[in-house]
């Protein structure tokens, strides 16, 4: 399913708030996004428990019980975890991943918050939550009739909201400094081969790794480290974090670049340094330049002006550099006026473009 709109982490806490308790939620978004931290997050500050149960590992008689003899008659014992008799959060995870006739087992439970004779306590919440077919997960077609019990949400990562709660869950330093240098590269789409990629979770995974080592460890062997990132996050992410890691001690290199206070590092050896850098002016340009060349303030217009000067002294570094800034390969594309003045300025950094 792919819904019109997106809702971020904050939006999706005032959702759950306000719509959950009378109509059950379903959570669509790519596999680490955080769809089932949120869910446990919202349990917890309407302090119910959460009970969590996962759509690809469930049998019908999982959900709707096991029929027992009384008297002449029989009825269905819904599961202990189920069966409870304090209001909770019921979370049906990978809800879409479950087999048809699992998704039929849930219709009275989604849409009457009800197993047989059994009836989920007063105020107990259900939220179901998906991946998207595009995303290369496990997923199966959902009946319209299970669709249509069910209030549609699609979440999205937001860097700035992700790093306020990486702050209050102290991640490691180097983790949140990256991703605050590099809010792009919090999230990347699945890729097509097995492999690992960059999403919250991946994150928080490499930040755990990173903290795990330090524990018994005075100082992290360079190849440790290599290994950390690599297997956590994407290869192109993974090698720009080795080399801001490399450039720590040196984080406001950009900033004095731009500023006019250093220089773009040339040595054979920062290679790497170089490349991290450049991405990042990259990544600056394009959340700072205006669509509009009118919106231009006096920040923006000294940011425009200084560009086009370290653009050119970047082509006599690396004119593969250089051309990578005002490139379009990823689908990102940095504003049209900015782009006539350097195709009239600096012709032959654009001419692979035209």
């Amino acid at each position: 399913m792919n819904l019109p709109f997106t809702i971020t982490q904050n939006e999706l806490s005032e959702i759950l708030l306000n719509i959950s308790p009378i109509r059950p939620v379903f959570i669509w978004g790519a596999p680490g996004i955080g769809k089932s931290a949120l869910v446990q997050k919202f349990a917890d500050d309407v302090g119910m428990p959460c009970v969590s149960l996962l759509g690809s590992q469930l049998a019908p008689e999982d959900i709707i019980g096991i029929p027992q003899i009384s008297g002449e008659t029989s009825r269905f014992v819904p599961p202990k975890m189920i069966a409870r008799k304090e209001p909770y959060v019921l979370f049906l995870d990978e809800l879409n991943a479950c087999s048809q006739e699992v998704q039929k087992a849930f219709y009275s439970l989604i849409h009457e918050k009800r197993i047989g004779e059994y009836h989920l306590p007063a105020g107990s919440v259900v939220i179901g939550a998906g991946n998207r077919s595009q995303d290369g997960a496990i997923v199966k077609t959902m009946s319209t009739a299970l669709v249509n019990r069910m209030f549609h949400v699609q979440l999205m990562a937001d860097p700035q909201q992700w790093l306020n709660w990486a702050y209050e869950n102290e991640l490691h330093p180097w983790v949140i400094e990256y991703i605050t240098q590099r809010p792009d590269h919090l999230f990347s789409e699945p890729p097509k081969t097995e492999e690992p990629y960059s999403t919250p979770r991946s994150w928080h995974m490499l930040s755990d790794a990173l903290k795990e080592y330090e524990a018994g460890e005075k100082r992290l062997p360079e190849n440790i480290l290599r290994v950390l990132a690599y297997g956590s996050v994407s290869a192109s992410h993974a090698g720009l974090f080795l080399a801001f890691v490399k450039n720590i001690g040196n984080k406001d290199l950009l900033s004095r670049i731009i500023k006019g206070d250093a220089r773009f590092p040339s040595d054979p050896s920062e290679r790497d340094v170089l490349y991290f850098v450049s991405q990042s002016f990259r990544a600056r340009l394009l959340t700072e330049l205006p669509e509009d060349k009118q919106k231009l303030d006096k920040n923006t217009q000294y940011l425009t002006h200084r560009a086009k000067a370290l653009i050119k002294d970047l082509s006599h570094i690396s004119l593969e550099l250089a051309q990578m800034i005002v490139s379009s390969d990823d689908g990102k594309v940095l504003p049209e006026w900015f782009m006539v003045e350097i195709v009239r300025d600096l012709p032959r950094l654009v001419k692979n473009e035209k």
